[in-house]
């Protein structure tokens, strides 16, 4: 079954601007990139896109399955190429749309990238009631160490902090 060329059967908004216009436009794109890597069975139904200017640098969608990749989210697919294609680590004017509201790995990509927009098309609750759910995580993420579901132990080792002291002195480091 193909799930491509999913349109929008919302009644056009007379106050919707032109530039509403190029947002609705690109999220539609990343919507069709979460249905063709749901048809290429590729992982689970999402996409994403960078624009920079107004032009896609860079597209993704979920292969987490296809490629057994657990960090092979349609957004850090996007922020990847995107990057590689740019040359650069962060991505500081562009606006990454994504088919659904990113998840906590993502989101941490999303702000490390430091894009200057994120627009997304459907919420976590929507993904939620698909079987994505990331409230555990979150939940994880407020636990004491040796609480979480995976257990994090902390060891102190020689010289494990001189690799900071190292950075700090480092006076042509890039910094981020």
């Amino acid at each position: 079954m193909s799930y491509g060329g999913i349109v929008s059967h919302l009644p056009p908004d007379p106050a919707a601007t032109a530039e509403d216009a190029e947002h609705a436009r690109h999220l539609q794109h990343a919507v069709t990139l979460a249905a063709r890597g749901l048809d290429d069975d590729a992982g689970g139904p999402f996409g994403a896109v960078v624009v920079l200017d107004g032009e896609v640098v860079a597209e993704g969608w979920n292969q987490v399955t296809s490629t057994k990749d657990p960090t092979a989210h349609a957004e850090i697919v996007a922020i990847r190429e995107a990057c590689a294609k740019l040359a650069d680590f962060q991505l500081h004017r562009a606006v990454v749309y994504a088919s659904c509201e990113p998840c906590p790995m993502c989101l941490g990509a999303i702000y490390w990238a430091r894009p200057s927009a994120v627009f997304f098309a459907t919420t976590k609750h929507d993904a939620e009631r698909a079987g994505f759910s990331d409230a555990f995580i979150y939940e994880e993420i407020d636990l004491p160490h040796a609480e979480r579901s995976i257990p994090f132990h902390r060891i102190e080792v020689e010289g494990g902090t001189d690799v900071f002291d190292a950075w700090l002195a480092k006076h042509d480091r890039t910094r981020y």
